[in-house]
């Protein structure tokens, strides 16, 4: 028992300073340069600070305003990386020890491809990373969107996510990825994906994975999901309870043998 008691309270000591070591650490990596991203000089354009500052919404600033905007704003602060040519732990895809280490421990081990190249659903931790695909932005997208009460429903098709926002009365197709405001609602482009199209072309997007949005337009395999929390409800909620978990378990494993020593002092007196 004092065996375990010690060891115990080691790793639970050892795990609360590797979380305050993570405490000065930032989860932006280094090496975000244009010879790596999929839309060169012309992305990420926004430094990790400004792209928190700009998230906020303005003072007066309409519903449409917010979400045009910030539209704008996620697809200039994301890195765009091809998620699948470099190693995970490169871009900080897979989530660093010293960041969570519940989330690091799946990486490793379940064998969820999922927690091997991570995703996050908390829009802090989206931002403060900076990189992420077309889920990423649109889960960021629409998060923020929803603390502002702004109606909005994440979209999904073959090979793309977005977001369909209820601006002034109106359904208007959002594409934080590309960093696009569409003119119309997916029921429109589902029967005219050409038109969708254009509209990228017409926002200097020619061969640069537009066509990818519009075959999986055409499909009409639409899916429409009530935010993050719907999207990916299982891991919407583990990521948040890891957060708290990788405080309270070190927290506990170092108190349970004080407690344990202690009642045995006071039985011995």
């Amino acid at each position: 028992m004092r065996l375990f008691s010690t060891v115990s309270f080691l790793i639970g000591l050892s795990l609360l300073g590797l979380n305050f070591y993570g405490l000065t650490k930032s989860l932006r990596p280094e090496g975000l340069n244009p010879e790596v991203l999929r839309f060169s000089q012309n992305d990420l354009t926004l430094s990790k600070n400004e792209f928190f500052s700009d998230s906020l919404r303005l003072k007066s600033e309409s519903d449409y305003n917010y979400a045009t905007r910030l539209t704008h704003v996620i697809a200039s602060g994301m890195a765009h990386v091809h998620w699948e040519r470099f190693d995970p732990n490169l871009y900080n895809q897979m989530i660093p020890v010293w960041e969570n280490f519940i989330l690091y421990l799946m990486g490793q081990f379940s064998g969820i491809p999922e927690f091997e190249r991570y995703h996050f659903t908390i829009p802090e931790k989206s931002m403060e990373r900076g990189v992420g695909l077309c889920g990423d932005a649109s889960m960021l997208l629409s998060e923020l969107l929803t603390r502002e009460k702004i109606k909005n429903k994440i979209v999904t098709l073959p090979g793309h996510v977005m977001v369909e926002a209820l601006l002034d009365g109106n359904e208007i197709l959002l594409d934080p990825d590309f960093g696009l405001v569409l003119t119309h609602s997916v029921a429109t482009y589902v029967n005219n994906a050409d038109l969708l199209e254009a509209e990228y072309n017409q926002n200097g997007f020619i061969g640069n994975g537009e066509d990818v949005v519009r075959n999986g337009m055409k499909t009409g395999e639409v899916i429409y999901w009530n935010g993050a929390k719907h999207f990916v409800q299982k891991k919407y909620y583990f990521e948040r309870v890891s957060y708290i978990l990788i405080w309270l378990l070190p927290l506990l494993m170092c108190t349970i043998p004080l407690v344990i020593c202690l009642r045995r002092r006071l039985k011995v007196s």
